[in-house]
Formats: C-alpha cells, sequence, structure tokens
C-alpha cells in the first residue's frame, strides 16, 4: 500500500491542468503586468493598489479565522455586502476578507464595507501573485459567488486543500451547453468547490448536468440585500428642494436609452409641464457625455458632477456620481430599470422595489428573470415593449399618484419575502468552518 506522501505525489502529477496553467502563467506574467499598467493608465485599476494585483497585500493578516469572499464586480459585492453584515452579527471574532476586480466595486465596498470588512483587489490569475494572496491571508473557508471562475486560484484552492463554497452560482442554458462540451475542464474547476449554492431550481439542474453533486438551491443574494442606504439629511434636503414636482427615474442606464428617456420626457412635459427626469448612468464615468449629447438636443439639462442646481427650467437631471442611487430611490415613486430597452438584459428591479418604488422595465430583463416574473406577478412592475409603450405607462402612474403608491407596496411585499438566502449561506458558511 502507498504511504499517503506517495498518494499526494501522484494526485498531484495527474492535475497536469494545473502545472499547465501554471508553467503558461509564468510566460505570460511580464505580457500581464504590462496590460495592467496600461490599464492603470486609461483609469480602469488603482495605481496606489496596484500591488494586490500581484497578491501583495496592503495589511497584515488578523489573527483568527478569516472568511475570504469573492464577487467580480459592482453587482456581485453589493450582494455579497450584508451576508458578510450577517456573518459579522453572527461572529464578531471573524476576519471578513472581500475581493473585487473593479475600481467601482472597491469604491462601494470602501462606503459600504465598514470597518468589519477588508477589500483588497483579486490578485491576478498568476502563479506567483496567487501563491503570495494565499500565503498571506491564509483563508479558512471561500465564498466565491456566481461564475468569474478563475482556474488558476480554483485550482490553487483545491491544491491547499482550502475549503471553497460557490454561491450565488448561475448557468444559463447556453452556457450549460458550451461547458457539456468540454466536460473535463468544468469538472476541474468545480471540483474546487465542497458544495454549491445555486440560485434558482433551473440553475442548480443545469449544474447537476455538468457533474456537480453537491447542489443545493438556495435562492438569489441580489434579490435578498436589504434597501440601499441613503444619507437622511440629504433626503430631506433634495425633497425640500424638489417640492411638489412630478418626478421619475431611470436607473442605470446604458448607451442609447438616454436618447429613448430624453424624448419620453419630452412627451410626457406636454401633460406634466413642470415633470423632472432624473438619469442615473450604469456607468457614472459617462455623465458629462450623456448631458453634452442631450443639452445639444435642446433638453434643459443638469449635471450632478458639476455642481449644477435643479432649477424649475430643469428638465433632466444626470445624477452622474457614485452610490448614490439609494438617495435617488427615496425620492421617485417611480423608477424605469435601464439595460432593459437594449438586448443587456436589465439591471436588478429589486433595488427600487424594496424601498416602494413602483417599477418599469423593458423587453430584454434575461439577466433578472427571476425578479422580472416575481414582479410581475405581484403587480409591483409593468413591462414595456418600446419608447411608445414606456411613455404611456410612466403617463398613467404619473397622472394616477394612487395607482403608482399601489403598485410601490406590491413591490416591495414581494421584494421583502426574498430573504431568507442571507441566513442559508450564512449557516453554510459557518457549518463549514474548521472547528
Amino acid at each position: 500500500m502507498c504511504s499517503p506522501e506517495i498518494i499526494c505525489y501522484i494526485d498531484a502529477m495527474n492535475d497536469w491542468r494545473r502545472w499547465l496553467w501554471r508553467g503558461t502563467g509564468h510566460l505570460l506574467g511580464p505580457f500581464v503586468r504590462l496590460w495592467l499598467q496600461r490599464r492603470a493608465r486609461r483609469g480602469k485599476e488603482d495605481p496606489a493598489r496596484l500591488h494586490e494585483r500581484s497578491g501583495r497585500a496592503s495589511l497584515p493578516r488578523p489573527s483568527g479565522q478569516l472568511i475570504w469572499c469573492h464577487g467580480a464586480s459592482v453587482g456581485e459585492a453589493q450582494a455579497l455586502l450584508p451576508l458578510l453584515h450577517h456573518l459579522h452579527e453572527l461572529r464578531p471574532d471573524l476576519t471578513l476578507l472581500l475581493t473585487t476586480g473593479t475600481v467601482t466595486s472597491a469604491e462601494l465596498a470602501r462606503k459600504r464595507g465598514g470597518a468589519n470588512v477588508i477589500h483588497q483587489y483579486l490578485p491576478l490569475d498568476l502563479p506567483g501573485a496567487i501563491d503570495r494572496f494565499l500565503d498571506h491571508w491564509r483563508p479558512d473557508l471561500v465564498l466565491w459567488s456566481e461564475s468569474d471562475l478563475w482556474p488558476g486560484m480554483l485550482a490553487e484552492l483545491k491544491h491547499r486543500g482550502i475549503a471553497a463554497l460557490l454561491v450565488n452560482a448561475r448557468m444559463s442554458e447556453r452556457s450549460c451547453r458550451r461547458w457539456e462540451r468540454l466536460p473535463g475542464t468544468v469538472h476541474w474547476l468545480l471540483a474546487a468547490f465542497r458544495a454549491v449554492y445555486a440560485q434558482t431550481a433551473q440553475d442548480a439542474a443545469r449544474l447537476r448536468r455538468l457533474g456537480v453533486v453537491d447542489v443545493i438551491e438556495a435562492g438569489n443574494l441580489k434579490q435578498a440585500a436589504p434597501p440601499l442606504p441613503a444619507d437622511a439629511e440629504a433626503v430631506v434636503d433634495w425633497q425640500m428642494r424638489l417640492g411638489q414636482r412630478p418626478r421619475w427615474l431611470a436607473a442605470s442606464t446604458h448607451p442609447g436609452e438616454e436618447d429613448v428617456i430624453a424624448r419620453v420626457h419630452a412627451d410626457l412635459a406636454r401633460r406634466f409641464p413642470d415633470l423632472l427626469t432624473l438619469i442615473v448612468p450604469r456607468h457614472p464615468q459617462r455623465g458629462p457625455e450623456i448631458a453634452a449629447t442631450l443639452a445639444a438636443a435642446g433638453h434643459a439639462v443638469a449635471l450632478c458632477s458639476r455642481g449644477d442646481e435643479v432649477v424649475p427650467a430643469t428638465g433632466l437631471y444626470i445624477a452622474d456620481t457614485l452610490g448614490e442611487l439609494g438617495l435617488w430611490y427615496r425620492l421617485c415613486p417611480l423608477v424605469f430599470m435601464g439595460g432593459s430597452l437594449i438586448p443587456h438584459g436589465g439591471q436588478n428591479p429589486l433595488e427600487p422595489a424594496r424601498l416602494g418604488c413602483a417599477v418599469l422595465f423593458g423587453p430584454s430583463m434575461f439577466n433578472f428573470s427571476e425578479a422580472e416574473a416575481g414582479l410581475l406577478d405581484a403587480g409591483g412592475a409593468l413591462q414595456v415593449a418600446d419608447e411608445a409603450e414606456l411613455a404611456a405607462a410612466a403617463g398613467i402612474l404619473l397622472a394616477e399618484p394612487p395607482r403608482c403608491e399601489a403598485m410601490g407596496a406590491a413591490a416591495q411585499a414581494h421584494a421583502a419575502a426574498q430573504s431568507q438566502v442571507i441566513e442559508t449561506l450564512a449557516e453554510a458558511a459557518l457549518a463549514r468552518l474548521p472547528v
């Protein structure tokens, strides 16, 4: 019989994909670092924290047990933070580390993570960066979110025997069919996880088709998050500034949608002369460009980042700030969700629903199909096919405040029922921690 040492050696030799990835990573290292520096020059990386992308920590590791959570960008980080805060309530002694890969998500973590969550950038998927990161932080448990799967890191977690759970997992039919053509690769990637917690029954079924045995349908963290925060004084201040003006909000808009919203505003303004339309672009850096384009088209535009005031003549207000959607939702009883009039798949309609807003969205909501169906069934949302239907629906709800309020209440009640997943994942995480 082979000794444990020989068995471990054989297992390591059989994991040829890990060795191949690490070898390739060593060769690509210099080129990837040049790419990273170029991204920093373009504002897509934080130059002051670029060392974190090489696995060099900005902070010492606290003593005691540490749970590391990873979410790719703003949406994933926003969904994970309530889970992290709940874990802190249950186990204040735990160190909670959150990694993300974008500058905007790092800013979100800074604003909402608080003193109980350490944020670092995810290291590059290169051997040296991975080793430095894991050697420093030594996580006792990893919670990996959704589908941002990095082969090098996942292979190293499995090699080191670090327990990892895939949470909020999703798998579209299209992705599932693609992965079925590469069964060996997908098995290798998903073997890093001790268990997988899927968003829906459909996601769980597709993951089982790919050979994952321990799959649990837990629910969607993005549907369980608490209401987005807002500064109470800012809410009161803005309510006084806006007074009784009729208003609605186009949230998380994408290129091509702002022009539509501006035309809808012009149509509605004939019926509601004092109408104010707020636009919050999904990517705030687009604010000046949007304002310039709409002003050139003849609209009365104010831009938040420029410090423009909202005056009686202002028709369109571009709120190009980060992390203030909670403020704008509280000011507008009617919200249109962006990313849905173009084939993007929509943005999260439960964010305004949690704050009692009536919700409108376009035909493209495949990224949030479960939330879409739930809100429609609850009577908290209306789906529109195009610009004309959007103008008609917004006009009806602006003209009938009691109907808009009833829709908002139905949306809020539906959103409040989606909170159990946080408890489920917190219990699962604590149960997997080493004793």
